[in-house]
């Protein structure tokens, strides 16, 4: 199996979500991230999808998800070919005695402090799976209080953008 993400392109309609959702999970694929929100036209979302499936179920999958009547279209990223982050929010134990050294490691992760008070310290910090998974592992010493992690958001690299003729097909439709 290997990690697959997909960008799906939707119309901004209540349900959408719950079909999609609903279509991987009767084919039994798991949902490893799940983003959704707006894009640049207030009519249409984009979903960012990561799944660990094999290819050939995922083309089925695939092949499902452009029959629903709300997607517009979809695009298997790259890795390479495209930008991706996930927003992670952190509390950590921190006293007088260690704020300093929890200080250094957010700065090492070009991550910000968002909160502090006498025990503890709120960090925010975006970047990839392996950058967030590192991060903890420098702070897990001081005791992780809370945490909390967006899914994975993605888009590709370069000028090009999926929306443009997307959006002009959905247009010329309604």
């Amino acid at each position: 199996m290997s990690k697959h993400t997909l960008s799906v392109l939707v119309e901004n309609k209540p349900g959408v979500l719950a079909r999609i959702a609903a279509l991987f999970s009767r084919r039994g694929f798991n949902i490893d991230s799940l983003a959704v929100g707006p894009t640049e036209h207030p009519d249409i979302s984009r979903m960012t999808i990561v799944v660990n499936v094999e290819d050939l179920p995922l083309e089925q999958v695939t092949k499902q998800l452009n029959k629903l009547v709300n997607v517009i279209k979809i695009v298997e990223l790259d890795p390479v070919a495209a930008v991706r982050r996930e927003l992670m929010l952190v509390k950590v134990r921190a006293d007088a005695e260690t704020r300093g050294q929890v200080t250094e490691i957010v700065q090492l992760f070009r991550a910000k402090t968002v909160d502090v008070s006498p025990d503890a310290v709120t960090i925010e910090a975006t970047g990839s799976s392996d950058k967030l998974e590192a991060m903890l592992k420098m702070l897990e010493p001081y005791g992780i209080k809370e945490l909390v992690q967006s899914g994975m958001v993605a888009i590709g690299r370069g000028a090009r953008s999926i929306t443009d003729r997307s959006l002009r097909a959905v247009e010329r439709s309604a």
